[in-house]
């Protein structure tokens, strides 16, 4: 497994509020339902399940696009997936060995998982990652194709990361996410927050149940589940994107029963395994948005 990682002093927690917050009375956060539901869950607070933790450890994962071939009446059509929407089979337990064994390499030390901070801006803060245009963390040569995760520890590093926000150099003059971006989301170069208009972006439509705003162009869909118009074109992507997964096909009655709507035990589990995007358990509930989302693409 290929990560790097960067730690923070919990001492830079309020700051880190603060940089949410701050944006949040300037109006520049979006008011779309689902963006707000994702962000305003999340608060830079130490866990009351650890509440001796000294540090954050901050780690990224490098990821790979999947790609997975839908066949339907004697055609096939390739479809992506982005990194953060199918399990690679890797856990929280498999990152928090890690941290302990690799990293803290001292015994004795707690190490908890949090879903709760922004981690984005985590990462960008404590220099493990800077800013696109697009409001998207990237890594040092692995470019955007990672996963991000954060953790707590009661253990205390010597080195505290802390940095200023930064954007990429690359970006300072490249227009190809702002061109590429079939919505208008991502601001022009004089906006410096690094902040989209996250209410104009097509995967918080794509990733939940419901009907896709007919304002989106039918030609703008370009995933199962998100968005890779700014990240498949971006300069900073020309190598990581080119290390691919392949899944396993979907067969022509997969595609089909899929497509008209069925949802028998056996679709289920055989597309959980395959696609890697939901759990047997919760296969019923996610199938209408994968059924929504493969109309689009290809017709």
């Amino acid at each position: 497994m290929d990560y790097k990682y960067k730690t923070l002093s919990i001492e830079h927690l309020s700051e880190l509020q603060e940089d949410i917050d701050k944006l949040r009375r300037e109006g520049k956060l979006s008011d779309n339902e689902t963006y707000r539901s994702y962000i305003d869950t999340k608060q830079f607070k130490v866990p009351e399940s650890l509440p001796d933790a000294k540090s954050i450890v901050i780690l990224a994962i490098l990821s790979k696009l999947a790609l997975v071939n839908f066949h339907l009446d004697d055609k096939k059509y390739e479809v992506m997936i982005p990194p953060n929407y199918y399990d690679d089979g890797t856990t929280f337990e498999d990152f928090k060995n890690i941290i302990l064994n690799e990293i803290i390499k001292e015994p004795g030390y707690k190490v908890e998982f949090t879903s709760r901070l922004h981690v984005k801006l985590l990462a960008v803060r404590s220099g493990l990652g800077k800013y696109g245009r697009n409001n998207i963390c990237y890594v040092d040569k692995w470019g955007s194709m990672i996963n991000l995760f954060a953790y707590f520890t009661n253990f205390e590093f010597e080195q505290d990361n802390w940095t200023d926000i930064k954007m990429m150099d690359q970006c300072n003059n490249c227009p190809v996410c702002i061109k590429n971006c079939p919505t208008g989301a991502i601001p022009t170069p004089s906006d410096e927050t690094f902040v989209i208009n996250a209410g104009k972006c097509i995967s918080v439509y794509n990733e939940i149940d419901g009907i896709i705003p007919t304002w989106i162009p039918s030609n703008a869909h370009n995933s199962l589940m998100g968005c890779m118009r700014c990240q498949q074109p971006c300069p900073s992507n020309r190598e990581s994107i080119k290390i691919t997964e392949r899944l396993e096909d979907i067969t022509e009655n997969e595609t089909r029963a899929l497509l008209e709507g069925q949802a028998d035990e056996k679709l289920v589990n055989s597309l959980s395994k395959k696609l890697k995007m939901f759990s047997p358990s919760n296969g019923k509930e996610y199938l209408p948005v994968l059924k929504r989302n493969l109309e689009v693409l290809i017709k």
